[in-house]
């Protein structure tokens, strides 16, 4: 019988593994190789991939790891296009447009403390999708999910929107 082990990320129960782990995104190696086997779907296949920006921001937002900078930038950007996604509809294109302006600015992020709860959907839950309509909304119900989860943070992320469109306003001018 298989040990699970509890990932310390987005608290989903994973098979034990010995995998390898990302270095900064926190995770257990079980979820980690599940999250590597749902990529493995989005880019096999463009009726999957339509979700795959969001699959990745629900992922590192759920996956926050220790405070250090590549983690608070990670997190920060992710949650700018979570933001944009899920409060504004932009298009997966102007959404990364939005997250590469903020990339201008990730040296003023701060560490935002993860929340108890980092939602009640994760890449476990994406995985077992049965087909592709079953895949994309769990996908958008994951970003949800760990969206809502950082609502106490959901100010600080408006602010340093506001903070890179501003910077890109002053750039162009």
């Amino acid at each position: 019988m298989a040990t699970l082990e509890k990932c310390p990320g987005c608290g989903a129960m994973f098979q034990d593994s010995s995998s390898a782990t990302h270095p900064y995104m926190e995770s257990s190696p079980g979820c980690w190789a599940i999250y590597g086997e749902v990529l493995a779907r989005e880019y096999s296949d463009q009726s999957y991939f339509e979700v795959h920006r969001l699959s990745v921001d629900a992922y590192a937002v759920q996956h926050p790891g220790k405070p250090s900078r590549q983690s608070i930038q990670s997190v920060g950007l992710h949650l700018i296009r979570l933001y944009h996604f899920l409060e504004h509809g932009l298009t997966a294109d102007k959404a990364n447009g939005a997250i590469l302006a903020a990339g201008k600015i990730k040296h003023s992020f701060n560490w935002l403390t993860p929340p108890a709860s980092l939602g009640d959907v994760t890449v476990l839950d994406v995985y077992r999708a049965q087909d592709i309509a079953e895949h994309r909304k769990l996908v958008w119900q994951w970003a949800q999910s760990a969206w809502e989860a950082w609502a106490p943070h959901h100010a600080t992320v408006r602010q340093w929107q506001l903070l890179a469109q501003n910077r890109g306003r002053s750039d162009s001018s």
